[in-house]
């Protein structure tokens, strides 16, 4: 019988061990499966870099969003998932997230290619076993949420570089525009080049800083 080792990582401590509990009680033949669990980005960060030099996870179910954020470099699911493709990359990723946009995700297929996506309102009992199951032996696995926001056309397929994505947190914590090349490293006209772009990436053209905040906000990004 071979032992399916899963690593969930979750900064809801009660959801990630509801999780754990269905997961150790699925019936899956020829199948043993053992759950361990992290409520933080450090310490999930910590397990898989730990597993590159013993038994490898088969699979990780990641929360994208991971609290408390630091200061000067954001902390996410979408982090780990990017370090895990590069340490362990014959782990299989699958995101547990409350993010059914389809912008979102998108952006999370192109940066990590997971092997599975669930938006949480989907989740339920079944809805784990067949992930488990899918991502095993024939990935990828996508809730119904998931799947339709990859179905759906998009105006514009957003991806964002580092860059883009400090600009985006520090904007959002209040960081003056003057300010921005500190933390950026860019010059104060590529910073408003690149705000310029990411306006009408998510469609605040004609708007401001705090409009911009809040469409990414909605959309996962920060």
């Amino acid at each position: 019988m071979k032992t399916l080792r899963i690593l969930a990582i979750d900064d809801h401590e009660m959801t990630m061990l509801g999780y754990k509990f269905i997961l150790e009680r699925i019936v899956f033949e020829g199948h043993s499966i053992i759950v361990d669990t992290a409520n933080t980005f450090e310490t999930g960060k910590r397990m898989i870099e730990e597993s590159v030099n013993s038994f490898k996870y088969d699979i990780l179910f990641l929360d994208v969003q991971m609290y408390p954020p630091n200061e000067h470099q954001p902390q996410t699911g979408e982090d780990l998932g990017i370090l895990a493709r590069k340490l362990v990359p014959e782990t299989k990723i699958v995101f547990m997230s409350s993010f059914s946009d389809n912008y979102r995700i998108n952006s999370i297929l192109q940066s990590v290619d997971p092997d599975g996506y669930l938006v949480k309102t989907d989740i339920d009992p079944k809805t784990l076993e067949d992930a488990v199951k899918t991502v095993t032996l024939s990935p990828p696995y996508y809730s119904s949420k998931a799947l339709a926001a990859i179905r759906k056309k998009m105006t514009n397929d957003i991806r964002l570089d580092e860059k883009d994505k400090k600009i985006l947190y520090h904007l959002s914590i209040g960081t003056k525009n003057k300010d921005l090349e500190k933390f950026i490293r860019l010059s104060p006209s590529s910073i408003e080049n690149r705000k310029r772009h990411l306006k009408s990436l998510f469609g605040t053209e004609n708007e401001n800083d705090l409009a911009l905040i809040l469409a990414a906000k909605n959309r996962g990004f920060i």
